[in-house]
């Protein structure tokens, strides 16, 4: 079977990637195409568009490179009618992918859409195109499936597929991290994930890196990844005291006593290793005074929404500071209290997103539906 395959941002590929690797497992025979990353072309996917191409984060941005944007829907239609494939899969990254799916559908492709937009927080009418174009939803949050069936579309919860990838992960050797990244030995340390998008490092790493100055005996460790360039992360560190790991988000998590987290799917990364975090989030003014409008959603982070209450603290546009940083980051550390009730949450958040095996039950739902369709 042949299969195109749409991932637009770093959690996309690696979710993607991995729900590649289970299919190729069902399917021996299975070829693959698509807009992705390193991490599905490493597993045989051929790439149209990198996702580091495609990747523009709020309405200003998206408003400048408009014509970028359009040109790349384009581009990958016609790549979809050239290829035809037996399914169209689309991960997430809901204002390209949803005009995908409408375009495939009415061109008779089957379409899956994993990984759900977050259509219950804005734009909820988006329902309803959904219903029409996408034969199959496949959700990973468990509120989703309630949700959709409320609108009568086929979906199913698979589970979620971090606690695959964090089921992959060992407990590393603390020892060997620290030599390797030239980290102290006895300073424990505080893990800053700014984010996998340009524009979100640079609104949230420079007050990040503030805050280290208040905490001498920590050291600050960033969370690069390799799809930014170096010296973005380089500029805005400067000659503060504060280091720099790339692609290894998870072992730095494993190491870390709390972490500073830009919203996101790093801030259900960071409960699910069981580190304390305080979550960020800074847009530009318009874009954060037209999301506050439309977004009909208590929370911003996944935590805090698979939980419906507080659970992590969240600093929001100019509430994120360094002084309400800091003050967040000493509770997070020095109160006791506090560290316990949080670890009881994230266990009660662990149980609500159930046991490992997302990415394989999708591939097998993906698969079974092709192979009817082809009967």
């Amino acid at each position: 079977m042949k299969y195109y395959i749409i991932a637009g941002e770093a959690s996309g590929d690696l979710h993607a990637s991995n729900l590649v690797a289970e299919i190729k497992k069902k399917d021996k025979k299975a070829e693959f195409r698509g807009c992705g990353g390193d991490l599905m072309k490493a597993q045989g996917v051929e790439l149209l568009k990198h996702y580091r191409t495609m990747a523009y984060m709020g309405f200003v941005e998206v408003a400048v490179n408009l014509r970028k944007v359009l040109g790349n829907i384009t581009l990958c239609k016609k790549d979809i009618v050239a290829y035809h494939p037996d399914v169209v899969i689309l991960v997430d990254y809901p204002g390209f992918n949803l005009r995908i799916a409408d375009f495939a559908h009415e061109n008779g492709f089957k379409v899956v859409y994993y990984i759900s937009p977050q259509i219950w927080a804005w734009k909820r009418r988006r329902v309803h195109k959904i219903k029409k174009s996408v034969d199959k939803m496949l959700v990973i949050l468990p509120f989703e499936e309630e949700f959709y069936r409320r609108y009568g579309v086929d979906v199913t919860f698979v589970g979620n597929p971090l606690l695959d990838e964090l089921a992959k992960v060992g407990t590393g050797n603390r020892s060997i991290f620290l030599r390797r990244n030239s980290l102290g030995e006895r300073r424990e340390i505080i893990a800053l994930l700014p984010g996998s998008r340009r524009q979100e490092v640079k609104r949230t790493l420079p007050v990040m890196i503030k805050v280290a100055s208040h905490f001498p005996d920590y050291q600050f460790v960033i969370a690069g990844i390799s799809s930014l360039d170096k010296s973005l992360y380089k500029d805005i560190m400067g000659q503060s005291d504060v280091f720099f790991v790339e692609n290894q988000t998870y072992e730095l998590l494993q190491n870390s006593s709390a972490a500073m987290v830009t919203s996101g799917t790093a801030t259900l990364e960071t409960a699910l290793f069981s580190i304390p975090e305080v979550v960020c989030y800074k847009a530009t003014g318009f874009s954060y005074r037209l999301a506050k409008w439309m977004i009909k959603v208590k929370f911003i982070s996944l935590v805090n929404l698979i939980m419906d209450r507080e659970v992590v603290k969240e600093l929001i546009q100019g509430d994120m500071n360094e002084d309400n940083l800091v003050k967040e980051l000493d509770q997070l550390l020095h109160n006791g209290k506090r560290q316990r009730k949080l670890l009881e949450d994230y266990e009660e958040l662990k149980d609500k997103l159930g046991n490992v095996g997302a990415s394989e039950k999708a591939a097998g739902i993906i698969c079974e539906s092709v192979r009817k369709l082809s009967t």
